[in-house]
């Protein structure tokens, strides 16, 4: 992993050392890509036709590795697997092949490269395709193997990645289900208008159409999802996966582990969500730790916001305990007490209020049950514990060694970010922590870090602008200034360049979705690349050496799927792409 990443220990060197631009080189400068501005355009995925590093310009293009469904001589890229290894069938009769193709890692063993993908649906699916590169760093796929969850009941939503210092795929498990709102379905279709839940228990063999309620629960526990993953190959690329029940149970957007190996920040992706941060026992090692969750001190509300941070302490657990509460299938009325608000937005004696999830609760933790509370209902029990739980979208975050700063994204700057919006609908009775105008189009964030890679503070970084363009105008529907940013998403920096780029995943803010280069050093965002209708940009990582090669890693996820589904010509263009741009001199 030397190779494909800064190594660990000269990551925590940068940590350590003081801001400085003198070993730093020129950010990289990428051609522009002009927005898509008419039907064929809308159709294409476009990258920058060149790319300048240290002086020198590179051509430019983006390469697709596989698109889902695609069939190698091991498998099929994205097919849906049930509990048993075998393919899920649609209604009509047809293998599942997932189009949500989402954070695709490259790793390396023995001198061979992998692409490890997961694909955000449920049931989920993650592939470990062989890769060969070629001398001039061209990439192709040799051969997919799925990898089995069915250890951990299988994998549900995974969202974003990280790899880690020691060479792994760190995955993610986002939406966790609403326990309470599974235990208190009153019928098979109130599952159903879930979504979620009832698709995943067809991983079991489980039949929504024509199953009960009591079938349903037999085979579908809420608790058995919304954790971190990590996957590792052996020396042969074979894959084993698990789940770090001990991280906590939420919406992970995605697990990014800091270069001290013990310190992992999580973001949570939702309406009324926290930021957390778990500080492993050992180093390399995430299945036993203390979690904490983010107390947000306002001191500005310009330009998206402004504040002192600390952490409150949920408590130290291992992920075999944990487990060993999902498998006992405990409930949530196993966990809390529930009582009705007042009208004043106060709880009564001995409740609490917590405004997870953007729904206003009254709640008490049962005697004993903290534990279980703090892994199982992690963000509500932050919320009981006053740590702020109003976050929006908070989507991608990565590390920054050269200012030792943390970058988040937060897709949608509103709800309980904004102050009392829809007349405190979100924050009735919680502590109203950010109070900020709200921003549909989102921005990126940075929280400084202390030398233990604790964040002290967080700060608006670079905001989006909204707009509005005339129905006679080019650019008409999009919410957003063509040319900034429109719902960030997944973003990458890259050490020693001061760039960080920036991946969106929008719908009325943009009509097709953009990768940036954002230049640190003066602000400016050139768009690196375009997306199809419908389409949103994930996987958007940096890979600056790989065998003197680098990459920027951008996956195109259900094109003409979250939006234009009208627009849609044949079925194979709805396939994802799995692909980079690149490829490009190493930039390490």
């Amino acid at each position: 992993m030397k190779q494909l990443l800064l190594s660990t220990a000269a990551l925590a060197l940068l940590a350590a050392m003081p801001v400085s631009n003198a070993f730093a080189k020129d950010p990289i400068a990428f051609k522009s890509v002009e927005a898509p501005a008419d039907d064929a355009a809308k159709r294409l995925v476009v990258s920058s036709s060149a790319a300048t590093i240290d002086g020198v310009s590179t051509p430019l293009a983006y390469r697709t590795l596989l698109r889902s469904g695609d069939k190698l001589p091991s498998g099929t890229f994205g097919l849906l697997l049930d509990v048993k290894g075998q393919p899920l069938k649609g209604k009509d009769g047809a293998p599942l092949v997932s189009v949500s193709t989402d954070f695709s890692s490259i790793l390396r063993k023995n001198n061979d490269l992998y692409v490890v993908s997961h694909f955000e649906s449920s049931p989920a699916a993650v592939y470990v395709t062989h890769v060969e590169q070629g001398s001039d760093g061209m990439l192709k796929a040799l051969d997919t193997k799925p990898v089995d969850f069915s250890a951990d009941n299988g994998l549900w939503v995974p969202c974003a990645g990280s790899i880690t210092p020691w060479g792994t795929h760190l995955g993610s498990e986002e939406y966790e289900p609403d326990a309470r709102k599974i235990e208190s379905a009153a019928a098979m279709s109130d599952i159903e208008d879930m979504g979620d839940p009832a698709t995943m228990a067809m991983y079991f063999g489980f039949d929504p159409a024509s199953g009960d309620l009591a079938g349903f629960h037999k085979v579908f526990n809420p608790y058995a999802y919304g954790y971190i993953t990590e996957i590792a190959l052996d020396d042969k690329g074979g894959a084993s996966g698990t789940k770090h029940y001990a991280m906590g149970r939420f919406a992970h957007e995605l697990g990014l582990v800091m270069p001290d190996e013990k310190t992992a920040y999580l973001t949570d992706d939702g309406t009324n969500v926290g930021l957390y941060r778990f500080v492993a026992d050992e180093a390399g090692k995430l299945d036993a730790g203390t979690l904490y969750a983010m107390k947000f001190n306002q001191t500005s509300d310009e330009n998206g916001g402004q504040g002192d941070v600390s952490w409150v302490d949920l408590g130290h657990g291992t992920s075999a305990d944990v487990k060993a509460l999902v498998d006992k299938k405990i409930a949530f009325s196993d966990i809390f007490e529930v009582s009705k608000q007042n009208e004043d937005g106060t709880c009564g004696a001995g409740f609490g209020v917590s405004i997870a999830n953007g729904v206003i609760e009254c709640l008490k933790v049962k005697d004993g049950m903290d534990f279980a509370a703090s892994r199982l209902e992690t963000r509500r029990y932050a919320a009981l514990k006053g740590a702020t739980v109003e976050l929006r979208k908070e989507e991608g975050i990565t590390f920054d060694p050269d200012h030792k700063r943390l970058y988040v994204a937060i897709s949608e700057i509103g709800n309980g970010m904004a102050d009392m919006a829809k007349d405190g609908k979100y924050e009735k009775g919680g502590n109203n922590d950010i109070r900020v105008a709200a921003n549909p189009c989102g921005g990126v964030y940075s929280l400084d870090l202390d030398g233990s890679f604790v964040a002290t503070n967080m700060k608006g970084m670079v905001i989006g602008k909204p707009a509005s363009y005339a129905d006679t105008d080019k650019w008409a529907g999009n919410t957003c200034d063509i040319d900034h940013l429109g719902n960030p998403d997944n973003i990458s920096y890259v050490p020693g360049r001061d760039t960080l780029f920036i991946g969106e995943d929008a719908t009325t803010a943009h009509q097709n979705d953009a990768v940036w280069s954002y230049n640190l050093a003066n602000g400016e965002l050139t768009r690196i690349l375009t997306t199809p209708y419908g389409a949103e940009s994930t996987s958007v990582y940096a890979y600056p050496n790989v065998n003197n090669f680098g990459y920027v890693m951008a996956v195109v996820q259900h094109p003409y799927g979250e939006s234009d589904e009208d627009k849609l010509q044949s079925p194979n263009d709805a396939q994802a792409y799995l692909g980079y741009i690149g490829p490009l001199p190493k930039f390490d």
